[in-house]
C-alpha cells in the first residue's frame, strides 16, 4: 500500500469527522473532544488547527483519505498526533504516515502521548524512534475516567 501525506483539504474534514465518531477508535484514542458528534465544535477546532503553527497533513493510502497526522505546540515541547481510520489499523499505515511526517518536520525533541493500554499506538511510536520517558494520568473523555498514559520522546 502506498502511503503519502498532503496538505489538508476542506473535502477531508467530513472524512475526519466520520473517523472520529467510530466508538472503538474513540475508546482506543481515549483523549478526545468532549462531544465528538458536535460538528460545529469539530469545524471550529479544525479551523483553529489549520490557522495555527501546527504542521497538519492528510494521510493517504493508495490515494484514499485514511487519516491525519500533525505536529503541534511550542518549540521544545512540540507533540505528534495522528488518527487512522479503524478499517486501516494493523496495515503499517500509521507507522508509514508518522515516519513521513517526521521526515518533513526535522525539529527535535518531539513528544507523544498515548493511553498506556493502546498497544497499537505505542508500537507505532516506538517503531518511529520514540521511547517512553514518563507515566502520567489524565482524564480520558472517551472513557469518562482518569487513565494511565505513556509520555514518549523522540530526540535528535
Amino acid at each position: 500500500m502506498n502511503v503519502e501525506l498532503r496538505e489538508v483539504h476542506d473535502s477531508d474534514l467530513p472524512v475526519f469527522f466520520r473517523q472520529m465518531n467510530d466508538p472503538e477508535a474513540l475508546h482506543m484514542a481515549a483523549f478526545t473532544p468532549e462531544d465528538p458528534s458536535d460538528r460545529d465544535a469539530f469545524d471550529a477546532q479544525w479551523a483553529r488547527i489549520r490557522s495555527s503553527s501546527a504542521v497538519v497533513r492528510t494521510v493517504l493510502a493508495d490515494g484514499d483519505v485514511v487519516g491525519s497526522a500533525a505536529v503541534y505546540g511550542e518549540p521544545g515541547e512540540r507533540e505528534v498526533t495522528y488518527w487512522i481510520d479503524r478499517a486501516y489499523w494493523g496495515k503499517g499505515i500509521a507507522t508509514a504516515g508518522l515516519r513521513a511526517l517526521l521526515a518533513e518536520v526535522p525539529e527535535r525533541p518531539l513528544y507523544a502521548r498515548a493511553a498506556s493500554d493502546n498497544a497499537g499506538s505505542l508500537r507505532v511510536l516506538e517503531k518511529c524512534g520514540f521511547r517512553a520517558v514518563a507515566a502520567a494520568q489524565g482524564y480520558a473523555q472517551a472513557r469518562g475516567a482518569e487513565i494511565d498514559e505513556t509520555v514518549l520522546l523522540l530526540e535528535g
